[in-house]
């Protein structure tokens, strides 16, 4: 393995494990899967639809998301919101994100 399918390898990993958080960080305003999928496609968050249709399924059964149909226009859209729950955990997650970033950069200044 070289250099480049290694880091490919585990920046795939970094960021699966950073999908939830962004997802329940992105639908503190409601917004349907199509969009969603866009913007975090666009902010970085490289995800398929075959991935997040499945999590949005989960983190809603989890209580974290809480979901709408909108019928209103002409196609119906399922709209999510994270849950009060799911905030609660983005912000605890979101703290374990700056201790991990905070205790990395205190590794390599230790170097």
């Amino acid at each position: 393995m070289d250099m480049d399918e290694a880091k490919a390898l585990h920046v795939q990993e970094l960021r699966r494990g950073t999908v939830v958080l962004a997802c329940l960080v992105r639908l503190a305003t409601p917004d349907y899967g199509y969009a969603l999928l866009e913007t975090l496609n666009a902010r970085g968050f490289a995800v398929d639809a075959g991935t997040l249709y499945p999590l949005l399924r989960r983190l809603e059964k989890q209580g974290l998301l809480s979901s709408a149909w909108n019928t209103e226009d002409a196609r119906p859209r399922k709209f999510y919101t994270t849950s009060a729950l799911g905030q609660q955990l983005a912000a605890a997650l979101t703290a374990e994100w700056g201790d991990i970033d905070r205790s990395l950069r205190a590794l390599k200044e230790g170097e």
